[in-house]
């Protein structure tokens, strides 16, 4: 199995380093589970100015099982960077795809989104809206088959907990999220 985190320069850093992390504590269980951060360039600048190396390019997404967009201001860059959208050829009904707040432009201007709602950070509704997309402002975690997006940083945890679940199934779900969680509250050792 294969999971990509898709960057781009201004991303936001926890929005692809703490999946990352949740991502990989799944490795610890499955030597074969790879996870690879992807982007259209050798390297891109997060929004805090860490310069992080990709493992390789954004057409890996379209043969990977699980494909992740990370969010930030660099997101409205790249919605309008048609060389960057042409190169995705995802397929939902085989793939797991998701979005953490403003990464849901992307999927919205991948046609991703099109028929069903979403979620986003505040400062992306009205952008989301105008794909035609119903956002749901309530919900920081809105999933339709294989399609997640999230919204609020730390909704990352509970978007990685279904994508992971929807790969390996609750058992292992359950243990990589108990091994984040504050001391007291369920914590399972995966190290």
């Amino acid at each position: 199995m294969k999971a990509v985190i898709v960057a781009f320069d201004r991303f936001t850093d926890i929005d692809v380093f703490l999946p990352w992390d949740l991502l990989n504590r799944v490795r610890l269980r499955d030597k074969e589970f790879s996870v690879r951060i992807v982007g259209s360039g050798k390297m891109h600048r997060s929004v805090c100015g860490i310069e992080l190396p990709t493992h390789g390019g954004v057409e890996e997404c379209n043969d990977a099982d699980l494909v992740y967009f990370s969010s930030g201001p660099g997101t409205r860059d790249v919605i309008k960077d048609e060389q960057f959208l042409k190169q995705f050829r995802l397929d939902p009904s085989r793939q797991i795809v998701c979005s953490m707040c403003s990464g849901a432009l992307i999927l919205a201007a991948l046609g991703i989104l099109e028929g069903i709602s979403a979620t986003t950070y505040p400062s992306a509704i009205e952008l989301l809206r105008g794909y035609g997309v119903e956002v749901e402002t309530t919900k920081h975690l809105v999933t339709h088959g294989n399609i997640g997006t999230a919204a609020g940083c730390l909704a990352a945890v509970d978007l990685m907990g279904w994508a992971i679940e929807k790969l390996y199934g609750p058992t292992v779900r359950q243990d990589v999220i108990a091994s984040v969680l504050p001391v007291g509250q369920g914590q399972v050792c995966l190290y």
